[in-house]
């Protein structure tokens, strides 16, 4: 594949993984890629290297543009393996004068590779470097998703090269937003971000109020992951505000799972209640889905089910890992109640609720549990449960 001008002397010459399927637990059915940025001034710059295992194929792209030895400036905006996998291999191919870095990806990164014989020059949010015509402003922004983690915004070119930031693990042979399907380039944002950026949403506040106060207009958004944004960049910057707010849609997300089907029937039952008030439900059985779509739709509905028969006194397997990943991604702002079916004890529906406290929902009933399988009443029920979720949503 050849290096693909982004504007007049700005060029992507990253690498595309078609087949990746796995990337610490988010399932990557569209494969992802390695994106960096080469920038010709006068001062040549690199921005950001990639995965282990690409670095050959990424130099040989940029050998296209020019002689990779003749790259004076290499900036590392972060650390994390699928970025900075190739930096050894990459520091002695191009040798540079200098390798711009956050005070927190130095000591990351000295501490990955055991080495600190590399020219690091700490930076700091406003700093700026002249490299010819083009200036080059770092903004740090920790924990989004790492501790190192910073953006580069190239002043007289109004690009924002915002490493993790608007991305997407979508594998494409095309570079931009305007090339791709608009659909499948939404849900996979959506999706990047419910699975990575949503634990640190008050950051991204942070970072759009920082964007926002330093007036930076920005015509081209180029992230690490996915396509380029040049036609909806106010889209996916008003995107992010939602997420990061915990802003969501009016539905309702059904994440259950069951035995002997006891559980799904009352799901069926509480998702036409749902219906009933007018809302979209959305009914997901644990042991066919995918964890990662299924936060993609937590993070998407103001509505939050979860449902789960009674196993040794216990969650079923299934369940309690999904709950350990919810969890982890910190959703908020949530309405919801738990269900489930028992045989002897039924202590699935407390441990629900629980959760659900934890990530700070608002739990509108104590909940339903049935033993064995639910008759009428106890549909009849579920259903009114259903109705009762739908009328407090709309009320929000």
């Amino acid at each position: 594949m050849e290096p693909v001008k982004i504007k007049e002397g700005i060029y992507w010459v990253g690498t595309v993984d078609w087949h990746v399927r796995n990337f610490h637990g988010y399932t990557t059915i569209k494969g992802t890629t390695y994106n960096s940025y080469l920038v010709i001034d006068e001062k040549v710059t690199l921005f950001d290297t990639v995965k282990h295992g690409f670095e050959d194929e990424m130099l040989e792209r940029i050998s296209k543009i020019i002689n990779p030895e003749k790259i004076d400036y290499l900036v590392v905006n972060h650390i994390e393996p699928d970025h900075a996998g190739g930096f050894s291999y990459i520091v002695q191919k191009i040798k540079p004068e200098k390798i711009f870095i956050t005070k927190n990806g130095k000591l990351g990164l000295s501490a990955y590779l055991h080495n600190t014989d590399f020219l690091f020059e700490e930076v700091k949010t406003g700093y700026e470097v002249k490299i010819g015509k083009r200036t080059i402003r770092f903004i740090e922004t920790p924990m989004i998703h790492w501790p190192d983690s910073m953006v580069s915004y190239i002043l007289e070119e109004k690009l924002l090269i915002s490493q993790d930031a608007f991305g997407q693990h979508y594998a494409t042979s095309v570079r931009f937003d305007d090339e791709v399907d608009p659909c499948v380039l939404i849900q996979e944002a959506a999706k990047y971000y419910a699975n990575i950026v949503l634990p640190f949403s008050p950051q991204v506040q942070k970072l759009l109020k920082t964007i926002k106060d330093s007036g930076l207009e920005i015509e081209t958004i180029c992230p690490d992951h996915g396509v380029v944004w040049r036609s909806k960049i106010n889209e996916i910057i008003e995107l992010y505000d939602k997420w990061s707010s915990y802003k969501a849609d009016n539905r309702v997300v059904i994440i259950y799972d069951t035995m002997w089907k006891s559980t799904e029937k009352m799901a069926y039952a509480i998702a036409e209640g749902v219906v009933k008030e007018g809302l979209e439900a959305r009914v997901f059985k644990l042991s066919v889905s995918d964890i990662t779509d299924l936060m993609t739709e937590v993070m998407l509905a103001k509505g939050v089910v979860l449902g789960s028969s009674t196993l040794n006194n216990n969650l079923l397997p299934t369940m309690a890992s999904f709950l350990t990943y919810m969890k982890g991604l910190r959703p908020r702002k949530k309405l919801g109640f738990a269900f489930g079916s028992y045989g002897w004890s039924g202590e699935a529906v407390a441990q629900l609720n629980e959760y659900l406290k934890e990530i700070q929902a608002e739990v509108i009933h104590e909940g339903i549990k049935c033993r064995y399988a639910p008759n009428q009443e106890v549909l009849k029920s579920c259903e009114d449960l259903g109705r009762l979720l739908g009328q407090k949503i709309k009320e929000v």
